[in-house]
């Protein structure tokens, strides 16, 4: 799919099907299990945005649901631990980014509604974005049309700038739509661009510290006057890293996730991913009452989240231009 099909269907998905239920579900109990990344015990905000959402169409734990939880801490137990997912029989398996992947591998008879940061065609989850043609289903982060506001809210609040770097990891699906849209954008606004490639080869890229060290390196031996961070879930990994070295640069950065600001860079703007877990909620909903995954298209986000890291800035030395301050969703002082 084209860059530009891809806006455009997006677009259409968004509002391609209800956003609430058509009649309360019954009172049988069913079974939905959630496989995440993570630790069991740790507060999960897009699981309790998962049962905000099917507790507003009907789901309630306990009545007719019940939610289990499957962790996985890294890539080396993914896989088992999607194993233990599928031998506890769930009705529908929601599952976020990484571990949709461990699903495919494993060739889930189970239907899976997933959160995916890439394109989930490129990452082999779906056929095609609207007819996934399998038992996989969900909605992307990937919102194209972002990329280059990202870059836009950069020249905005620093005119001055006239060279970008953009660190992005080539493996993840949908990349090259973000480098596509990115060179587009630099190109209007008559700024230069280096384009370095992180080379992990992990889905835990703290392994990959020395590559991730080689790309700092690099970025500043291109003199640049501000950092693009395309986000995936490896990205987000080493978030912290990246922006302690962007803070020690004096570059001003821009990402695509709230974490990333939280982490320290100076800006983001992005999807609402919580919210995009709450909508998750549709799709499960949908197939608990009997539609298949085949037939529910995959959207692309629909609420966006601008975040701006004071601290950051002040440490950059850099004051916020009080308009882009009263558009920002949150803060971080």
């Amino acid at each position: 799919m084209q860059r530009r099909e891809f806006i455009t269907f997006l677009g259409r998905a968004a509002v391609a099907w209800p956003l609430t239920a058509e009649a309360q579900p019954p009172d049988r109990l069913r079974y939905v299990a959630w496989l995440g990344l993570g630790h069991a015990g740790t507060p999960s905000p897009y699981l309790d945005s998962l049962k905000t959402g099917l507790r507003e169409v009907g789901w309630i734990e306990g009545r007719n649901l019940k939610i289990v939880a499957f962790w996985a801490t890294g890539q080396d137990d993914m896989e088992g631990v999607a194993r233990e997912v599928l031998k506890s029989d769930p009705d529908v398996v929601v599952t976020q980014e990484l571990m949709a992947i461990a699903m495919r591998n494993l060739q889930s008879p189970k239907p899976v509604v997933f959160g995916f940061s890439g394109d989930p065609v490129a990452g082999k989850l779906v056929q095609s974005w609207a007819r996934p043609g399998g038992n996989f289903t969900g909605m992307s982060y990937l919102a194209i049309e972002l990329v280059g506001k990202r870059i836009e809210l950069l020249k905005e609040w620093l005119p001055q700038i006239r060279r970008v770097a953009v660190l992005a990891r080539p493996q993840h699906p949908g990349a090259h739509l973000e480098q596509q849209a990115t060179e587009e954008v630099l190109k209007k606004l008559g700024l230069e661009s280096s384009y370095f490639p992180y080379q992990s080869q992990s889905f835990l890229p703290a392994r990959d510290l020395s590559e991730l060290g080689a790309a700092f390196r690099s970025i500043l031996q291109g003199h640049c006057d501000a950092l693009v961070v395309f986000p995936d879930s490896a990205m987000y990994e080493v978030s912290d890293r990246i922006a302690q070295f962007a803070l020690e640069a004096k570059l001003p950065s821009v990402s695509g996730w709230l974490p990333f600001a939280q982490k320290g860079m100076l800006m983001t703007y992005g999807p609402n991913i919580r919210e995009l877990y709450r909508s998750l909620a549709r799709y499960t909903d949908r197939i608990l009452r009997g539609t298949k995954p085949a037939d529910l298209p995959v959207e692309g986000p629909a609420k966006f989240y601008l975040a701006i890291n004071l601290k950051t800035a002040k440490a950059l030395g850099l004051a916020a231009p009080p308009l882009l301050l009263a558009r920002a969703d949150e803060v971080i002082e």
